[in-house]
């Protein structure tokens, strides 16, 4: 195996409060919206692309107006989880520290440009992650961003560790093994490999 490739919201932190206070501030400050984005709705909608995000919160406004609004909230959530950084789960530092003795490890994510480097910056954990890649990169679906990544680093044989349904179904896309990190937002019921917390990897590999 050449590499371990890491989904973000419920699988290494959960960031969820913050970004709702974020992004409720940013529609406050740049619209007419009488909407409060809260942690429940976050946890629903995490994993999904951007633009499936803005489609589900703003499905009242038009699509340039939509794709606007969901570009200022992007920026405000980064400032603010840069600000007030979120921690990492249990374990994960450690984990990341035995891992990258052994494997090259990776982030792969349907966020925004700047969400992964504020989540690594602030964590300490970005000395240990080889490469990341997400959706406001690449704007392709979670399974091709995950292809790309692996053809870009020249990796073979991988795994993806992640929490949801759409994290399994993005693994079959890429034609990669899946674990399921049961800890976090989404249930993935025919998940074959799973952890029931991050310091689950140490012992698979």
């Amino acid at each position: 195996m050449d590499g371990i490739i890491f989904d973000v919201d419920g699988t290494l932190w959960n960031s969820t409060d913050a970004v709702a206070k974020a992004w409720t501030k940013a529609i406050e400050e740049n619209s007419d919206l009488d909407l409060i984005v809260d942690a429940p709705l976050l946890n629903r909608i995490f994993g999904k692309t951007m633009d499936e995000i803005c489609d589900i919160v703003f499905p009242m406004l038009p699509l340039e107006e939509r794709t606007h609004l969901g570009d200022l909230c992007f920026e405000y959530e980064n400032q603010l989880l840069a600000e007030e950084p979120c921690p990492v789960f249990d374990g994960v530092k450690e984990t990341f520290q035995k891992l990258s003795k052994k494997h090259k490890l990776f982030i792969v994510s349907n966020c925004a440009c700047g969400y992964i480097e504020v989540m690594l910056s602030t964590s300490g954990l970005d000395k240990y992650v080889a490469d990341t890649l997400c959706f406001g990169q690449t704007n392709t679906s979670k399974g091709k961003t995950i292809r790309t990544l692996m053809e870009r680093n020249n990796l073979k044989d991988v795994v993806y560790v992640g929490d949801t349904q759409g994290d399994a179904d993005a693994c079959k896309e890429a034609d990669v093994p899946f674990i399921f990190a049961e800890y976090g937002f989404g249930d993935v019921p025919d998940a074959k490999t799973r952890i029931k917390d991050i310091t689950g990897l140490t012992t698979l590999f």
